[in-house]
């Protein structure tokens, strides 16, 4: 009869470890605070534009907070990129889904077929480049957005890392809070 209890203990303490193994792990998410946009319609970006890079930084965010298992860097790298396509384009569909997913504590599904992430920072790079060159506050601070995220994304890229830091040099810090946080009601 003891030995019934010893297995029937045994048996149960190991599904119990089984289960707790598969049980998802738990993150925390401070969704970025968007209301409206920071971007008028003097960005040199037209809408359909800003839709694109919206939804790829979207796909961007989920496959970083995916591959690293949402550990806290990712989920601030995402959070920077989700409130940037949220001001590029407020009702992007991408981007609400991924943010309500992580809001309710869902890993997001990898984007397949997508661009890699160095293919997303070249690209943020170039078109942050063009930005620049257009001139005006808008397209200056969407261009610095771009271009650190570039820097980030692939920290190989040896023309993003060099143009980020040069930014950072020259201008300071870029305040990612005015990007994330600006929803925020001020007290």
């Amino acid at each position: 009869m003891k030995g019934i209890w010893q297995a029937a203990t045994f048996l149960s303490l190991g599904m119990a470890a089984v289960m707790a193994g598969e049980a998802p792990k738990a993150f925390v998410w401070n969704p970025p605070e968007v209301a409206g946009g920071i971007f008028t319609q003097e960005l040199g970006m037209l809408d359909a534009e800003r839709d694109e890079y919206a939804t790829n930084l979207a796909d961007q965010a989920a496959n970083h907070v995916a591959a690293a298992k949402a550990s806290p860097a990712s989920l601030a790298d995402a959070r920077h990129m989700l409130a940037l396509a949220l001001h590029l384009s407020p009702r992007n569909k991408r981007a609400l889904m991924i943010g309500f997913q992580l809001s309710k504590g869902v890993l997001p599904d990898a984007v397949e077929g997508g661009y890699s992430a160095q293919a997303m920072a070249r690209l943020l790079y170039s078109r942050g480049q063009l930005l620049e060159k257009q001139g005006g506050a808008e397209n200056e601070k969407l261009s610095r957005m771009f271009i650190q995220l570039a820097a980030t994304m692939d920290p190989r890229n040896e023309d993003a890392v060099y143009a980020s830091e040069a930014h950072r040099l020259d201008h300071g810090e870029l305040d990612w809070n005015a990007i994330t946080d600006a929803g925020k009601k001020k007290p």
